[in-house]
């Protein structure tokens, strides 16, 4: 921690991750505010509107906190990353540009309307405001990921007279192929995310017995989209990712698999513990052939090791690259096993009374969160040296009058100061499960009752 840049990178990991809790949900949730209000519409069932309006709650509470701790990583680019940001400026400023002008006062504008505008607009202006929140929510996620893809692979852009980094043409930077499956894969996480903790929550009132209306809503619908979104995260989206890796980051994908040598017919690790000292993988439970036929869809085909490639291009922390990845597959195995279960629980008609089952969608509310931040840490892990692969190193990216010290300074206070929004939203969400969807229906009734009091 004497290194400056290794402070500035934790600085920056800490904000990030933290930050991502939340639009990882409000993402995925958005479509689901779509599909319960659209339901609601179309079968003119209160209950499915109640639950779009507790789940509209939750969503603002979550993008609020998204909001708050979204900013300050704006201004780290100026502060800990003042030369990345002097150098490719001219092509990350168009995209962080276009999320704030475009994306975000969409969706907050249309959020404040889909809070406050119920029983003032029509049901169909409410429902098309739920769904410009959602097309807002992606539009953010499809700039942002759109800067990381250009990190990840640079595409569209010219280097200028003096070494900065030029956007060429914008319409590259929105075809990057990278995108295309970064994007798709993300989202759909972020679907996962939200399925699981709506078909959580309910599980958590059907095992306490509580809004059991509600519960089986909740799990009826979260695992419905849930089992949707994990086998598409898996299957075209996943797979789509993982072949970009090999075809542009090919070190990248031998770290993910903690492959040394090269090898024809590569097989897929489960389990190991790589041993970069001795350039090998201690205690290997091996798949043969899978990983060539997964990445280059032929079982003979080679697949490159690390040993290939110079030392100095090696990610610089390939065990943390390969066990987050490994953490990342192996929740996203054991996610698509429950819902699985779950599916075929609830055809059968059996979902609501299996406490194992209810037992296990509550207790898997963190496993999305968890395999997100890992996949993240994959990708960003296995891009290094790079900040900007093939054009810019991560040490050459700092800024180089930002101490250490200052730097350790100002993470010690973002730690402190997200300790506490933590403990606030954690306060707030408690509070809105303790009271439930019937509290917000109750509430509307209330007011409508008023309403036709002062008008009578």
């Amino acid at each position: 921690m004497n290194s400056a840049l290794a402070v500035h990178r934790l600085h920056f990991a800490f904000t990030v991750t933290f930050h991502y809790i939340f639009p990882s949900l409000t993402m995925g949730l958005a479509l689901l505010i779509v599909v319960l209000k659209s339901i609601a519409l179309f079968r003119q069932d209160d209950s499915y509107e109640d639950a779009a309006r507790f789940w509209t709650r939750i969503f603002a509470i979550n993008f609020a906190m998204g909001v708050v701790t979204g900013i300050p990583m704006e201004f780290q680019f100026g502060t800990n990353w003042a030369s990345f940001s002097k150098a490719a400026g001219g092509v990350i400023g168009q995209t962080l540009g276009m999320e704030g002008v475009f994306s975000f006062f969409l969706e907050s504008s249309f959020l404040g309307l889909l809070i406050y505008g119920e029983g003032r607009v029509s049901r169909k202006l409410h429902l098309a405001s739920a769904m410009l929140v959602f097309l807002g929510s992606w539009l953010s996620g499809l700039f942002i990921i759109a800067t990381d893809a250009w990190m990840q692979h640079p595409v569209g852009y010219n280097i200028g007279p003096k070494g900065e980094i030029l956007l060429g043409q914008l319409s590259q930077l929105f075809l990057n192929p990278w995108l295309f499956w970064q994007y798709l894969h993300n989202m759909t996480a972020s679907v996962v995310t939200a399925s699981f903790v709506m078909a959580g929550l309910g599980a958590f009132y059907l095992i306490t017995e509580r809004q059991t209306h509600y519960g089986r809503l909740f799990v009826r619908v979260g695992v419905v989209a849930g089992i949707t979104a994990t086998m598409l995260m898996m299957f075209p989206t996943g797979d789509g990712q993982g072949r970009m890796v090999a075809q542009h980051q090919p070190v990248t994908l031998a770290a993910m698999e903690g492959l040394f040598e090269s090898v024809k017919g590569a097989p897929i690790v489960l389990m190991g513990q790589p041993d970069t000292d001795h350039v090998k993988l201690d205690n290997p439970v091996e798949v043969p052939h899978v990983l060539s036929l997964l990445t280059y869809k032929r079982w003979s085909a080679e697949v490159k090791g690390l040993n290939d490639f110079p030392r100095d291009q090696w990610p610089d922390n390939i065990p943390l690259i390969y066990y987050a990845y490994h953490i990342m597959v192996g929740l996203g195995t054991i996610m698509g096993a429950v819902m699985g279960l779950a599916v075929l629980f609830l055809w059968r008609g059996r979902l609501y009374s299996s406490s194992a089952l209810l037992w296990s969608l509550m207790l898997s509310i963190p496993f999305p969160y968890i395999a997100t931040t890992a996949g993240w840490m994959t990708a960003e892990l296995g891009r290094q040296p790079w900040l900007i692969y093939g054009l810019m190193r991560t040490a050459n990216g700092a800024s180089a009058n930002v101490s250490a010290g200052n730097g350790l300074f100002s993470l010690l206070g973002f730690m402190g100061l997200y300790m506490v929004l933590g403990i606030l939203f954690l306060f707030l969400i408690a509070k809105e499960v303790r009271e439930g969807p019937s509290s917000s229906a109750r509430g509307i009734q209330q007011e409508l009752m008023e309403k036709a009091t002062v008008l009578a």
